[in-house]
């Protein structure tokens, strides 16, 4: 069941994220073409605030799924129910903070947007985005049973169906109407329809989830939910940190329209890592699963196993950013658009190794490793936005993210061997490197290789370029990690997991 489970939930996250970076593009076209940059921009900046509120959640949810995988393996209904009637009481809790403080912010609406020329009330736009975020808190806490159950398939599915219907909906009026407020209130109605029905496909397959006799939680698992919380707290204000200072050092010292040269080519980095993201994190819940049988051996199996594959997909998604990326640009909006090779490099080598993180972070959360490491984001963030600036000054654009990579570094070479290898594999900080150095020379060697390939191929025709670069980056880079892995434990597990698929056998756990 685990087996299947994680590729129903893989397969449907791949599907989804492409379908959901088409319809963005498609959208976000139209939109602009309809109501202009204006709009754009308060969409996106009243976005980015109720996306701060997020902080309010405190990781409530992430510490309630962890603690829901081992009575899920033990069939305990009353300690799940138990869990459920907590989070519902947490999630209304976190609602009305958010909507207390939401409205709190409404005095300094106008100062926050300054002069604009729309007509549309900017605090009525505002609220229509509060509205959206609270009625997610309130009527999306019963999906977390599929998660933990490695169901997560289930509401991708739904999502995208969510995604299309609010979309086309969204399109009509526009196209219609050009009404803004109508456009917001679709995607309220259409978010409340997601979670209804999300929440009546949970209750139908886990009906004793709807009983209201629920036992009080148990004392040590509330200081356990709310440890995991504490330190949760940590890594959602080092992640804030981390993610929203580039764009303010870049504006800062080199000037918005940089910022605006980077935000292209971070959102082809952003739509790719969104689609790998949701791979690992559809396969999470397995993890957890697997964790509960306290089996190092299997364990540490597993994620060698994971690490290849996540090793092998960002070498080859790194070879197509670098290699493709310029000629993609090009076409796209222009070749005034385009940065020095040096940056592109830089943003290769980041993407590559936060791409890494993956497999390391989904053991670590699927184990509820949030306490132990809870000063590592803060401590990583603060490291990233000292070099930045001082970086920045040095080699301009790309000391931004030389800072960023610097950080990291102490992710690989500090929290994870420490707060996962050891632990949960109980493997040293030696074996930490020895599993990582091969996949970062085979890597070096793909991309490098493969761009040398591309760079001294050139045809006038940019289209014809794309395809050509195209078709080397799937040869290359897939070429050198087969030959260089070849005879591993690794690449045989995945063949027989291709044998067994076709049998409808197996699968990834």
């Amino acid at each position: 069941m685990r087996s299947t489970n994680s590729i129903k939930n893989a397969v449907v996250a791949t599907a989804m994220n492409l379908i959901t970076i088409l319809i963005g593009f498609v959208a976000q076209k139209i939109f602009i073409d309809v109501l202009g940059t204006e709009y754009l921009g308060i969409n996106g900046l009243f976005t980015n605030i109720l996306s701060m509120l997020g902080i309010i959640e405190l990781g409530l949810g992430s510490a309630i799924i962890y603690h829901l995988y081992k009575p899920i393996a033990d069939k305990d209904t009353e300690k799940i129910k138990s869990l459920m009637q907590f989070y519902k009481i947490g999630y209304r809790i976190i609602a009305l903070l958010v909507t207390i403080i939401g409205l709190l912010i409404i005095p300094f609406i106008g100062f926050i947007v300054g002069e604009v020329t729309i007509t549309t009330n900017i605090v009525y736009i505002y609220i229509l985005f509060l509205i959206d975020i609270v009625v997610s808190y309130l009527l999306s806490y019963k999906r977390s049973i599929l998660y933990a159950n490695q169901q997560t398939y289930i509401v991708n599915v739904i999502h995208i169906g969510y995604i299309i219907i609010m979309n086309i909906a969204q399109l009509i009026a526009l196209i219609t109407t050009k009404n803004f407020i109508l456009y917001l209130w679709i995607k309220i109605i259409c978010r409340i329809l997601e979670n209804v029905v999300i929440t009546v496909i949970a209750n139908r397959i886990y009906p004793y989830i709807k009983s209201k006799e629920t036992k009080q939680l148990d004392a040590k698992v509330k200081k356990s939910i709310f440890t995991k919380v504490k330190g949760l707290v940590y890594h959602k204000i080092g992640s804030f940190i981390v993610l929203g200072t580039d764009n303010i050092i870049i504006s800062t010292f080199l000037g918005i329209t940089t910022v605006g040269l980077y935000s292209n080519y971070n959102l082809i980095m952003q739509a790719l890592n969104s689609l790998f993201t949701q791979v690992f994190n559809s396969i999470t819940a397995s993890v957890g699963n697997l964790l509960v049988e306290k089996d190092g051996k299997k364990s540490y199996d597993i994620y060698k196993n994971m690490l290849f594959l996540n090793s092998w997909i960002y070498a080859f998604a790194s070879s197509g950013i670098l290699c493709i990326i310029e000629p993609f640009i090009k076409v796209w909006i222009g070749g005034q658009y385009l940065l020095p090779l040096s940056v592109l490099i830089t943003l290769v080598i980041n993407f590559y190794i936060q791409g890494m993180r993956k497999t390391c972070n989904t053991f670590k959360e699927a184990a509820g490793i949030f306490y132990e490491d809870r000063y590592v984001p803060l401590i990583e963030s603060l490291i990233n936005i000292i070099t930045s600036i001082i970086l920045v000054k040095i080699f301009g654009l790309v000391g931004v993210f030389l800072g960023t990579i610097i950080s990291t570094i102490i992710i690989f070479f500090y929290s994870y061997p420490k707060f996962v290898y050891m632990p949960l594999f109980e493997k040293t900080y030696i074996q930490h490197l020895k599993d990582y150095i091969p996949y970062i020379i085979i890597s070096i060697l793909a991309v490098g290789a493969t761009y040398f390939i591309t760079s001294n191929i050139y045809v006038e025709n940019l289209i014809l370029q794309i395809l050509i670069n195209l078709i080397i980056v799937c040869v290359i880079p897939n070429i050198i990690y087969w030959l260089a892995f070849h005879k591993t434990s690794q690449l045989k597990y995945y063949k027989q997991l291709l044998k067994n698929i076709k049998n409808k056998n197996g699968g990834i756990l």
